[in-house]
């Protein structure tokens, strides 16, 4: 029986070469083209080079200089061991902080004796710990604790919390709030690590009278603020004697002494701190 013929049709076009690729470096994983990369610099040039008509500032190492140049970073090291070694007694001898040192916190006066303190929060809202609080009152009349409108009502600070890092007094805006150069902080309960408006109020000075009372006659906050007011005035004075007869900063009261006294919590601390320092003296 015959075998039946296949029908002639057209004849399939034929396939495109596939392009040349190129080969892959060495260490390429198959299956994966590599990327086009710039030429490294020869020579070891590690960086653009300096364009034309540049001179360097830097004075080159010669000689000695850049024979011992790998090793000039412990000089200093180097030099501090042979240097007699400072040991400080403390408690027994106490060595002054340094000027710019970040202890305890003070609110502060103005010359009059008003409060600097106008309950703006700010030191609160920068303290990075969260261990200030403060509430803001507004002043009237018979309660005039700060030029201006508002005072610090209530101010807290929580020294468990606090770190000293200064942010708090780089916000407030009429330097009422500074650091002092005391770091003895010490206390038996925590309570007792949390100072009061009280506690961190300036001392009295010569010329000052107690908050409240009136601002100079004749001045405004910004007055106050440029540094105008400095001294208490006679009718600050009389109406102080007028409102409180028996205040101590008045002429004829019992004296600073008695107007600096220690606010409890401090004073607490105070006799703690104390009681430290002669149990560690030798």
């Amino acid at each position: 029986m015959a075998e039946k013929k296949k029908p002639v049709g057209k004849a399939a076009p034929a396939a495109k070469p596939a392009p040349a690729r190129k080969p892959a470096p060495a260490g390429t994983p198959a299956g994966r083209q590599s990327k086009a990369v710039a030429p490294r610099p020869k020579g070891g040039e590690v960086a653009t080079p300096a364009p034309e008509g540049y001179r360097s500032l830097i004075e080159p190492r010669t000689g000695l200089a850049e024979l011992f140049a790998p090793v000039g970073g412990f000089g200093v090291t180097l030099s501090n061991m042979f240097r007699k070694t400072v040991t400080e007694q403390y408690p027994s001898e106490k060595v002054p902080a340094k000027p710019r040192y970040h202890g305890r916190h003070q609110l502060n006066r103005y010359a009059d004796g008003l409060e600097k303190c106008i309950g703006c929060e700010l030191c609160a809202w920068a303290c990075p710990a969260d261990a200030i609080y403060v509430e803001g009152g507004d002043n009237t009349p018979d309660q005039q604790f700060s030029p201006g409108e508002r005072y610090g009502r209530v101010y807290q600070i929580n020294y468990l919390r606090c770190i000293f890092c200064g942010l708090c007094i780089e916000a407030c805006p009429t330097r009422a709030l500074t650091m002092t150069n005391e770091y003895e902080l010490a206390g038996p309960t925590r309570a007792g690590m949390i100072w009061e408006k009280d506690d961190l109020l300036a001392p009295m000075r010569e010329g000052m009278l107690t908050s409240p009372h009136p601002m100079v006659e004749g001045t405004t906050d910004t007055d106050y603020y440029r540094g105008e007011v400095t001294h208490a005035t006679d009718a600050q004075r009389a109406w102080v004697a007028e409102h409180r007869p028996d205040d101590p900063t008045l002429p004829g009261g019992a004296g600073l002494d008695v107007a600096n006294e220690l606010a409890p919590t401090a004073a607490a601390m105070a006799a703690t701190v104390a009681a430290a320092t002669k149990q560690g003296t030798r």
